[in-house]
């Protein structure tokens, strides 16, 4: 089995403020795809690309702290961020190339 590359340091660097994030909006498993968990990714032009898995996601509310999580994740890393469920991925080329590069960042 290959060797993952290293995640970017902007990733690795910000381990504990993601936590608490993850913490402040009941976030119980974050995975990282895309260029970043594929070691292509580039500071300069890069977004992020998350699939999140939440508490209470059938509760008043979720689609708010869902939204306002992404907000959070995009002002911690300066950059744009696409946040995605697994419920969101329908497309089974897409969830495939989503499955070829996932990788977990944090589980709480």
């Amino acid at each position: 089995m290959p060797s993952l590359p290293p995640l970017p340091g902007l990733l690795s660097e910000q381990l504990d403020p993601l936590r608490l994030l993850c913490q402040r909006y009941g976030v119980q498993r974050l995975d990282v795809f895309g260029s970043a968990a594929r070691g292509l990714f580039d500071p300069t032009s890069s977004d992020l690309d998350f699939i999140v898995q939440m508490q209470g996601e059938r509760e008043p509310g979720y689609a708010r702290r869902f939204c306002r999580f992404a907000e959070e994740l995009e002002a911690l890393y300066q950059r744009p961020v696409d946040l995605l469920t697994e419920r969101m991925i329908r497309n089974p080329f897409f969830k495939a190339e989503v499955q070829r590069s996932r990788r977990p960042l944090l589980e709480i």
